[in-house]
This record gives C-alpha cells, structure tokens and sequence, in this order.
C-alpha cells in the first residue's frame, strides 16, 4: 500500500521546470499529451514561499480525512462553471455547442455515465468509482485578444495582462479556453493557490468533442478537461511525476512513468512488484480514448477537500 503523506521537501522537488509565454504565431498540434499543471505549481512555489506549507496542511488534512471519515459529502456537489474564451481568430473562438459538449464530458466523466467506463479491466473493476460531482454551465464570457499565445504564467487569468480576471472563483469553477503554446493541452492550479488565479486553463483545440477533427485527434474526446479538473480537485499525475513516483492515493498502482497512446492491456510497471499499470485511469496521459475511470481512492481524496475545513469546502454549500 502506498504512503500518502507528503513533506514540504518532498513537495519542492515534484515539480522542476517553468513556461514562459509565447508570441510565437506558429502552434504546431500536440503531438503527446502535456500538462503543465504541475510546472505551474513550482512557479507559485517559487513565486510563493507560503504556499509549500499550506498545501503540505491540505495534505495532512485530506490524509486525516481520508482515513477517519467513512462518508464525507452528504449528497451531490453540484460546481458552476464560468467559462472564459480568449480569442484572436474564428476558430478559437468556439461556439457555444463546442462548449456544452465539455459540460456534457465531464459530468459522464465525473458520474460514470461515460460508455466505455464498461471497459474497465476485471482487476481494476472493485476499485473503479463514480465520483459523483456534476458541473453546470453559469456563464460563457468572451474576449478578443490580439494575443496568439498565452504560455502558462497565468496572463490569461488577468484582465492587466489581457485575459480575464476569475468569476466568484471560491464559489465557480473557471475555465478559461485560449491557445497555451508550446504543445501544452491544458494547465490546472491545485487546491491551495491565489483564487486571484484558481481553475483549469484549456487549449481550444482540446476543449470538448471534436468528432470530426484530425486537428484535435487523438485528444479530441474533451478528456483533457477531465483530467485537468481532476488536477483542479488535488489528484496527482498517477505515475507521481517521478519515476516510481506516489500520487498520494492507495489503490492505484505504481506507474514507472507516463504512459502516451493507448497501451495495449496488461501494461505491466517495471516498480517493485511490476504491477498492472491503470493506463486506462484520467490522471495518466494516455489518448482520450484510452482513459475512462478514476479509483475509489481518488474518489475519497476529491471527497476529503469538500468537506469543513476542506480547501474547496465553500464549493459544498448550497
């Protein structure tokens, strides 16, 4: 069994390298799944000497919380989401379809209603889970910018910088949706950062369901939100983002590193024990359609942040 904890050092050395925004007019298509939540992290670490000790207390909090409460949330959390498209051209600036189709995805994403949650191996079929967390399109807001790139310093958050300030970001979840560079499909801020810049920034291209788009493919099913989201809701990359690494949740297995693609099933870890990799979990970087279910204990970790005295506890409230 994994040891979730986690100890402010071991928080600092997570996380190793930095974006800077881009002016560059040439955004080549992804050509792997990149997520630079985790590059953003040890920025506002950098930037931020407080806020290593504060996620180390959500930590102990959500462990705590884990271990001791049998049922934390007490019905459905239902998040409003406010939705921020940052754009220069036509295509950018997605219509109003592409956007419900992302609320569409992540509520089958967060509930289990999505088809090929069915496909689930045997061995992963006990600790498969339904989250149980819908989303509600609040708001659509529309910017023109003269900007082709936004990087990950979080520009496009901030109306001084171009973008768009959040909305009510303690009580709705933000999106903003504007062309990242740099190969990046998306970036989240993790429980515990600045709500001056709290929620989930996605590239247009992999913002909801593009069904007939090689542009988008293989990352054209909205699964970057959902993983990005879960980001949003304190889950770790499943592989730790080290070698071996600990994504601070029990019943997933140690993952040597990434997975791209859609690993042809056992994939089995060269960790200790070489486990049955769950390729298949959101929080790897497998295609879109090769993830399809989070875990029982990532399931409880989101839980543990809703709860009173939770970091997302105010998302909770009627």
């Amino acid at each position: 069994m994994k040891k979730i904890c986690l100890s402010l050092a071991t928080m600092l050395l997570l996380f190793s390298c930095q974006k800077e925004d881009s002016t560059n007019d040439a955004q080549p298509k992804a050509s792997r799944r990149i997520c630079a939540s985790q590059e953003v992290l040890e920025r506002q670490l950098q930037e931020n000497p407080g806020l290593a000790a504060k996620m180390s207390q959500i930590e102990a909090f959500t462990e705590n919380a884990v271990l001791h409460q049998s049922k934390l949330v007490n019905g459905q959390i239902v998040i409003p989401v406010v939705v921020n498209v940052l754009y220069r051209t036509a295509a950018e600036n997605i219509s109003a379809a592409q956007i419900q189709s992302q609320i569409d995805v992540l509520n089958k994403d967060f509930n289990a209603q999505n088809t090929d949650f069915n496909q689930v191996p045997a061995l992963f079929s006990g600790v498969k889970a339904n989250v149980g967390i819908s989303f509600v399109l609040d708001q659509v807001i529309r910017k023109a910018t003269t900007k082709s790139s936004w990087g990950t310093r979080d520009a496009i958050k901030k109306t001084k910088s171009g973008g768009l300030n959040p909305t009510s970001p303690t009580t709705k979840l933000n999106l903003w949706v504007g062309t990242i560079g740099g190969g990046i499909l998306g970036y989240a801020q993790f429980p515990g950062g600045s709500s001056a810049t709290d929620g989930v920034v996605i590239d247009p291209l992999y913002f909801g369901v593009y069904s007939n788009s090689s542009s988008s493919y293989p990352y054209n099913l909205g699964r970057t939100a959902t993983h990005e989201v879960g980001h949003w809701l304190n889950l770790r990359h499943i592989w730790g983002d080290a070698n071996c690494g600990n994504d601070l949740v029990a019943d997933t297995p140690n993952h040597d590193s990434a997975n791209f693609g859609v690993p042809a099933y056992p994939h089995y870890s060269t960790c200790s024990g070489t486990p049955v990799e769950m390729t298949m979990n959101y929080m790897d970087y497998t295609d879109d359609r090769g993830m399809y279910m989070f875990s029982l204990g990532q399931k409880a970790r989101i839980d543990a942040i809703f709860v009173s005295g939770g970091p997302r506890f105010s998302f909770a409230q009627p």
